[in-house]
């Protein structure tokens, strides 16, 4: 079994240990994968927190890192050199752990029904208390097997439910996991941009309103909706 609870993964060795991952359960007609299509899959501009931009040399320095750690094999019976992932047996954890793992490592923190969701291609969880069960697991994970992986975010101001985190790259920096002051900005000048849109329909659709009964008091007939 892999050593990797005393180790720390880079955020670049878990991209691409986390993209294998990936690729294993939504492309597995294209799996293993060459160093070109990884590096494609690193670098994806969509699912994927934050997005990078990684060269095929820094793909294989990850790939000589995680292959002595018995996380990632390169696979034989091909021209071209192509790899594969080992995570779930080489961290010791059972597939639905795996997979909450993989789509932290690759997408950021996020709270149990955003895992839930995302997690469509890869597993499909009963529910979210399945998704909360494994990611308590996988907190309360005791120090005989390499001590918690997961870790549950303080509740962001404003948000309904905790988001957690994985701890493969090592302990998680809150201030840095936490929403920034310009997403906060954003997200209530956006807020009130609909409010204000909401406020200028309501105005024209009562002057309409009143423009319709002017009519039809001039012509003699009851308003729409009036008997």
């Amino acid at each position: 079994m892999s050593s990797l609870p005393n180790i720390t993964l880079s955020a670049l060795e878990a991209r691409v240990l986390a993209t294998l991952m990936e690729k294993a359960r939504t492309v597995p007609d294209s799996y293993p994968l060459s160093l070109n299509t990884l590096m494609l899959g690193c670098n994806q501009k969509s699912s994927r927190d934050p997005v990078m931009e990684l060269s095929e040399a820094e793909i294989a320095t990850a790939l000589d890192t995680l292959m002595p750690l018995n996380l990632v094999r390169e696979t034989s019976g091909s021209r071209v050199a192509r790899y594969e992932h080992n995570f779930q047996r080489g961290v010791g954890v059972p597939e639905q752990s795996a997979v909450l793992l993989g789509l932290l490592m690759l997408r950021g923190p996020q709270t149990a029904g955003e895992l839930r969701l995302n997690a469509e291609r890869w597993y499909r969880f009963a529910d979210i208390s399945s998704v909360e069960g494994f990611l308590d697991e996988l907190q309360d994970r005791s120090e005989e097997k390499g001590g918690p992986l997961v870790v549950k975010l303080p509740r962001a101001p404003g948000a309904r439910e905790q988001r957690w985190a994985h701890l493969l790259c090592g302990p998680v920096d809150l201030e840095a996991a936490a929403p920034t002051s310009g997403a906060t900005s954003a997200g209530t000048n956006s807020l009130s941009g609909l409010t204000e849109r909401v406020t200028h329909l309501e105005q024209e659709l009562a002057r309409l309103q009143q423009t319709v009964r002017d009519l039809c008091g001039e012509l003699g007939v009851s308003p729409p909706g009036q008997s």
